[in-house]
């Protein structure tokens, strides 16, 4: 099993902030507002959003007993139906046309009413999945429903910016990759 100091060797200098960064956001004082079980499953959900099967592995095994083996379901939960539905709303919002907005999507989204998890810690892995896509719509309505259920405003910036480093590690560990497999 990697270590979160292992992880942060990987990281190379030109991205030291991240390497800072990720210690800070990934411990309860760097994440006000969040328990460690929501802060470990904000950043799974944000690892599998941000499609870096490798750190998403990591992050599982770094957050241990903290997150249970239910909410590390409900992670991937998350990103799974809004990897389809930031792409469909992100949509809506593009295009600009509100016939489209009255619409009914005929999307299943079952997992939403029904996650398996607490409906706030399924809410805010929804929220820093839709922060890694950029849906505006998404955020919106997960930041709403969030607050709706009594998460504080610092709450939901701690998800904000652990999705947001956990993102930009994702980011730098591909490009590391990528080097590697050119220079060889």
């Amino acid at each position: 099993m990697m270590t979160l100091d292992e992880l942060k060797r990987q990281i190379p200098d030109y991205a030291k902030d991240l390497r800072l960064n990720l210690s800070s956001v990934l411990a309860e004082t760097g994440a006000p507002g969040l328990s460690q079980q929501q802060i470990w499953g904000v950043a799974l959900t944000s690892a599998i959003t941000s499609r870096h099967p490798a750190l998403a592995a990591t992050i599982g095994e770094l957050a241990g007993d903290a997150l249970p083996a239910a909410d590390a379901e409900g992670a991937r939960a998350a990103a799974a139906i809004m990897g389809m539905n930031n792409i469909y709303y992100r949509f809506l919002h593009l295009a600009g046309n509100p016939d489209y907005a009255q619409m009914p999507a005929r999307l299943r989204m079952n997992v939403i009413g029904n996650p398996g998890i607490d409906k706030v810690a399924f809410e805010l892995y929804s929220l820093a999945a839709s922060a890694v896509t950029g849906c505006e719509g998404c955020v919106k309505s997960h930041e709403r429903a969030l607050r709706k259920a009594g998460m504080t405003t610092e709450g939901v910036q701690s998800a904000a910016r652990i999705a947001a480093v956990i993102h930009g590690v994702a980011i730098v560990l591909e490009q590391e990759q990528v080097a590697l497999r050119s220079a060889a």
